[in-house]
């Protein structure tokens, strides 16, 4: 839709009206949603607003091009520089790399028109060696992994951080996510879909739909951190989740895209080839495989996947959730890009398409990571630490429950059964404790907790009765 948009207010040089823009996209939208993307790109500097009321018009803002596009140098690959963010440098340290970031940020305050037209340099990704040419200063790494990662969570199985803030991630990753995507859900409205599971507003159907899809994805990355990896499986399972329902063509769900994609608002025209997609995907993959440092292998993913665009759509939100993968696997703080303004993510992306430069996305990593490590920790301490007994059992608990759950057993049947289970499966010393936890799990279980233990709503409702059923006496 934003490119669509776009490319109908860019050909309108003396403005367009909500009307006209609206018979454009026919049935595809609303009005009230269009009104909320032009509002967007208004304050964004993107689009002018003239007239009032039925008189109302958009029109693209075109800036002056200034000398630089002349200056073939700005376009030419940059040698690898080593700029560190670092809170407390002195201002006079800083001022050529800040210098330097403005003149960047000032190329993509143009019209994307006026920009010099670039496709898929191989040699960008060739040009990137696992552990000897990192995006991320060692001692970045060791300032982030300081704020994501405590010395008792790096002993605890893989996605035990994740599994622990799970329920504050899902809807932080999902919302944030999605509105880098152009949702116009707020952070509320996104709450209570989620607790829905579905949505009543057929006028955002495909937003209700990208939003659930997030949810679900998230919880395939934590419910089974162990069978994670830097394989097709892992990669193409996720997209497939993330794009469920949204794809015109529904075999391009999971699947390398064989036709050509287009970037709207960038002159970066991604390989068409097949071959070369299929090829650098598996190179993709091997090098974050074999990348060391969890921290530097999530934002090498936010760089190459959605630069090679592999996929027909939805290759940021994918490339926005894989990055998490080491995060999960090393348990690490997740990123769930709390506090990224679209504008700065989107400049960010434009400067790896167009330019093979990355320092606008790492700043946005860096600002990204350290506010989700910040607000993670917070909820850990709140929390406390893990019980161990749910880390140990976690896949018992769970299977437990779902059989109480899906055979409707009441709260006698339930004790029974738990106490002949746990004597058979369950070894004294911690026999007591593992039955006190389960009884506790299926005290808390909600609606909106069910699918923890993989129990659909009509399961739940046929249960809940009989759960809370009082004996005569």
């Amino acid at each position: 839709m934003n490119e669509k948009l776009n490319r109908a207010i860019s050909n309108a040089p003396n403005g367009i009206g909500i009307d006209a823009l609206l018979k454009q996209f026919g049935e595809e939208t609303s009005r009230r949603t269009l009104l909320r993307r032009l509002d967007a790109m208004v304050s964004l500097g993107e689009v002018e607003r003239t007239g009032k009321a039925r008189a109302t018009k958009y029109r693209a803002i075109a800036k002056m091009p200034t000398a630089w596009p002349h200056r073939e140098s700005r376009y030419e690959m940059p040698e690898r520089e080593t700029m560190i963010v670092r809170e407390d440098a002195p201002a006079a340290e800083s001022t050529d790399e800040d210098a330097a970031l403005r003149e960047l940020r000032d190329v993509f305050r143009e019209h994307y028109s006026l920009r010099k037209p670039v496709g898929y340099r191989r040699e960008f990704l060739d040009a990137y060696v696992p552990n000897e040419t990192p995006y991320l200063p060692a001692s970045l790494c060791e300032h982030l992994r300081a704020k994501g990662q405590s010395e008792q969570m790096a002993e605890l199985p893989p996605g035990t951080y994740a599994r622990h803030v799970l329920d504050r991630l899902i809807i932080d990753l999902t919302w944030n996510s999605s509105r880098l995507e152009g949702s116009t859900y707020s952070l509320l409205e996104t709450d209570f879909l989620l607790q829905q599971g579905r949505s009543d507003d057929p006028l955002r159907h495909k937003e209700a739909r990208m939003i659930l899809n997030h949810k679900a994805a998230i919880e395939f990355l934590v419910d089974s951190p162990e069978a994670l990896g830097f394989n097709r499986y892992t990669f193409l399972n996720l997209h497939s989740v993330l794009t469920e329902s949204l794809l015109k063509n529904w075999k391009a769900e999971g699947a390398l895209r064989t036709c050509p994609v287009g970037i709207g608002g960038s002159v970066f025209h991604p390989t068409s080839n097949p071959g070369v997609i299929e090829e650098c995907f598996d190179l993709i993959l091997q090098k974050a495989a074999a990348i060391r440092d969890p921290l530097e292998c999530c934002f090498f993913l936010m760089v190459q996947m959605p630069y090679l665009q592999p996929f027909e759509d939805g290759n940021k939100r994918t490339s926005r959730l894989a990055a998490n993968i080491p995060l999960i696997r090393a348990n690490m703080s997740p990123l769930s890009f709390v506090g990224v303004p679209v504008r700065d993510y989107t400049t960010g992306i434009l400067g790896v398409y167009e330019l093979n430069r990355i320092e606008l996305l790492r700043e946005v990593f860096v600002h990204a990571y350290e506010q989700s490590a910040s607000r993670y920790a917070a909820i850990r301490d709140e929390l406390g630490e893990p019980e161990p007994i749910l880390l140990r059992y976690r896949s018992e608990i769970a299977d437990f429950i779902r059989d109480v759950v899906v055979k409707r057993l009441g709260k006698l049947d339930a004790a029974a059964l738990l106490r002949r289970w746990a004597g058979q499966n369950i070894t004294a010393s911690e026999r007591a404790r593992f039955i006190e936890v389960v009884e506790e799990r299926l005290l808390s279980l909600t609606e909106g907790s069910i699918v923890r233990v993989r129990v659909r709503p009509s399961e739940f409702e046929a249960w809940w009765p009989v759960w809370n059923e009082v004996r005569p006496k």
